[in-house]
Parts: C-alpha cells; sequence; structure tokens
C-alpha cells in the first residue's frame, strides 16, 4: 500500500514542483530568489534543529543521518502560506501553497541511501508604484520562477557513535521578471523582461556524533559543511512597445532583444553546528548555529542596484516531548510534541540596513495506525524585515504537513 501512495503522489507533486510559485516576497527580486527550504516538517517544528538521528524520519539537511534509518522512508511535504506585507503607508495580504520537499531514504546495512526532489528558491511577487509627478508613471514589477534541486546522498555509520555522509545536488530552474511603465494619457508603454535559465552542481557533508552520558541520557552533535559552489545563469532580456486593451489585456505592438552578459552566481559556503541532550523515544532538547558566507552572492545582472550581500548567521533552539511512545490505550500520549524557535541574519542588505527573520514554530508528529509511519504537522508565525526606511515588513503565519511513510522493502517472502 505504502509504494502504490509514494507513486502516485510522487508523480503528481513532482510535475507541481517545478512551475510553482512559492513566495510573494519582493524580497525574492534578489540573488536566485527567496530560500524556501528550511527542512521537513518535523525539523522546522523545532526552529530547524537537526542534531537527532531519527531511524524513522529522513533529514534532508545532514546526509549523515540516513545511516541512522532502519527502515525505509518516503517523504513529502509542502506549506500554506499566509502573508502581512507592510510599508509605512500601505498593506496587503497574499497566500501562497507550495510543495517543499519529496524525497526517498533506503537503509543497506551500514549505508544509508537517499534522493529526492527539493524547491529550493522561489521567485513571485507584483509590485505597482505611482510617480509623484504631474502626469503620473505607472510601474508594474512581476517576478515568477526559481530554482530547484535534485539530489542524491550517502551515510555510513563509521562507528556505533559517529556517522558520516555526502550529498551531491543539481540545481537548474528558470527566473522571469518583467518591469512595465506607462502613462494615462500616452497611447503605449513599455515593458522590459529579463530571463534566466539557470544550472550547477553543489555538494554537502556531515557528521553526527551520539554517545550515552548516564542511564538513559544521551549526548547529541551535529556538524555540516558545504563549500562554495557556482550556478550558471543563460540571460535573455527583451524591450516591448505595448498597448492595454478594452478587455484588460496586453498588446505586443514592437519587440526587441537586448544583448546581455551570461552570468554566474556564487551559492556561499556554509557550516553549521548543533548540539543537544535527551532521552530517545522521550524527550529532546538543543541548539544549532549555522555561518554562511553570504558576501559571495551576486544579482542575476550586472546592472540590478539598490541590495548587497553580507555573512549571516541563523541560530535555531529547540526539541521534542513524547509522553510515552508505547501507549496502546492513549493516542495522545504517542504524539511527538515538538516546539521551536529561530533567529537569523538573512544576509540580504537593502537601503544599508540588514534583512532579518524571525520565527516561532509548535508542532505535532501524529501516529498513523500501528505503523511507524507519520503525519508531521508545523505551525509557524514570523517577522521578516522592517516597514520602514522604504523597506517592506513581512509578517507571516506557515502551515507545514509533511507525510513521513515508514516500511520495510526488499524483503524476501517466505510464502506466495
Amino acid at each position: 500500500m505504502i509504494k502504490k501512495i509514494i507513486v502516485s503522489l510522487g508523480l503528481l507533486f513532482s510535475f507541481s514542483a517545478l512551475a510553482q510559485e512559492g513566495t510573494s516576497s519582493p524580497y525574492s527580486y534578489y540573488g536566485i530568489g527567496d530560500i524556501k527550504f528550511k527542512g521537513t516538517a518535523e525539523t522546522r517544528s523545532m526552529g530547524g534543529l537537526t542534531i537527532f538521528p531519527d531511524s524513522i524520519h529522513l533529514n534532508l539537511q545532514n546526509p549523515a543521518h540516513l545511516a541512522s534509518l532502519k527502515l525505509t522512508a518516503f517523504a513529502i511535504g509542502g506549506t500554506y502560506a499566509n502573508t502581512k506585507s507592510k510599508t509605512e503607508t500601505q498593506e496587503e495580504k497574499a497566500r501562497r501553497t507550495a510543495l517543499d520537499y519529496l524525497a526517498v531514504g533506503v537503509p543497506i546495512g551500514k549505508l544509508g541511501l537517499g534522493f529526492g526532489l527539493i524547491p529550493y528558491s522561489s521567485v513571485g511577487y507584483k509590485i505597482q508604484s505611482v510617480s509623484t509627478d504631474e502626469v503620473p508613471i505607472y510601474s508594474r514589477y512581476s517576478g515568477v520562477g526559481g530554482v530547484n534541486k535534485v539530489f542524491f546522498g550517502m551515510g555510513y555509520q563509521l562507528t556505533k557513535k559517529i556517522n558520516i555522509g555526502a550529498d551531491i545536488q543539481y540545481n537548474f530552474g528558470t527566473v522571469e521578471t518583467t518591469n512595465l511603465r506607462y502613462q494615462n494619457e500616452i497611447q503605449y508603454g513599455t515593458r522590459e523582461g529579463n530571463e534566466s535559465t539557470l544550472q550547477g552542481f553543489n555538494v554537502d557533508f556531515g557528521a553526527t556524533y551520539q554517545t550515552k552520558i548516564k542511564n538513559k541520557l544521551n549526548f547529541f552533535s551535529s556538524l555540516t559543511y558545504s563549500p562554495e559552489s557556482k550556478i550558471e545563469l543563460n540571460n535573455l532580456r527583451y524591450i516591448e512597445l505595448i498597448q492595454f486593451l478594452s478587455t484588460g489585456g496586453i498588446s505586443t505592438i514592437q519587440s526587441e532583444d537586448v544583448t546581455v552578459a551570461d552570468t554566474s552566481i556564487k551559492l556561499p559556503s556554509k557550516f553549521s553546528f548543533g548540539s543537544g541532550l535527551g532521552v530517545v523515544k522521550k524527550w529532546l532538547v538543543g541548539a544549532e548555529v549555522t555561518l554562511i558566507n553570504n558576501s559571495v552572492m551576486s544579482n542575476r545582472f550586472n546592472d540590478i542596484n539598490g541590495a548587497t550581500f553580507e555573512n549571516s548567521v541563523r541560530y535555531s533552539l529547540g526539541g521534542y516531548y513524547i509522553p510515552n511512545f508505547n501507549s496502546y490505550a492513549n493516542y495522545f500520549k504517542k504524539i511527538t510534541y515538538r516546539a521551536g524557535i529561530r533567529y537569523e541574519n538573512t544576509g540580504l542588505v537593502i537601503q544599508n540596513k540588514s534583512i532579518t527573520d524571525f520565527g516561532a514554530n509548535v508542532g505535532f508528529g501524529l501516529p498513523l495506525g500501528g505503523t511507524f509511519s507519520k503525519i508531521n504537522i508545523n505551525f509557524e508565525m514570523g517577522k521578516r524585515g522592517t516597514k520602514y526606511y522604504n523597506l517592506v515588513e513581512e509578517n507571516y503565519f506557515n502551515i507545514s504537513v509533511g507525510l513521513s511513510l515508514s516500511d520495510r522493502w526488499f524483503v524476501k517472502r517466505k510464502y506466495d
């Protein structure tokens, strides 16, 4: 049954992942877009904490955890995002639903393998502004697209206490942005379009350590490192003379291609380290720090101004609690209760102001019948940016749902 579910869901969501509009943020105009992937639903519920070596859940941020799998795991997750964007004078709301990840993990003795698809970043915004000239100039800005990752990873149990792992990722995608300008008294307007096709590779390395301190109390530790890599961009630009139709549509009167140089964007190196204490199948509390060399980042075109990048840091604090993992009489005692907070400097600097992001999370792991499979639900509330200095403050409420199906595969039948 689980294998049939995997096939049907995989076919459904793998296609939609390539064309979804997963953000409504104007900040997604810069770099490779708004970085959407923040882990699976269960790790997001703990503020992004990734230190726990789970035997039934996939950890997509540290490949060393693949070696901890005891059952074949299929994971799929998505997020419903509700965002209120504010400036000092205006306020708008937007809603988006998008796929977060689709992955499979397979244990083979001390080795664990994982592969899947992750919509990594997203571009999606629609903005209109009006100048204060005597004859106002109306400007409309819009963008769609993003970067997807196909990955393959391996984890190996080096000793009973140490796991190591690595994965390779192929990045690909398309970003399209337009800038339309017109005046009411003039028959025609102009529209500039830019399109970038992106592709490149990067790798991640990881390690985990766990040891028993006393009785059932364990110490957990995790580290990951991603070296700097590069995404190549094939860029196109065109300028159009347009006319608005009575139906509300737009007719192109004349179009001309503009020669622009192909560019490349460096993906920053990243290092994270975290540790925590806990009792397996009972509780865990931990913290994690991630350092990102975002100062090497750049924009898609050389003539994009108004934003720079700086090195950034992310702090995560969280954990989980299970009242009684083996309870048969009370379902609520088997639920995994998770909570966490996250604070980060995103690395984006606009108007000489660093764009920061803070989020608080609470989540639940709901067991499915008598199996090891779970539905993981995460509720996240947070704020990014500021409404001052001609910037945008984004207040968001996200609901993430992840389906984690775990079962034994490739078992030889004794009876037909």
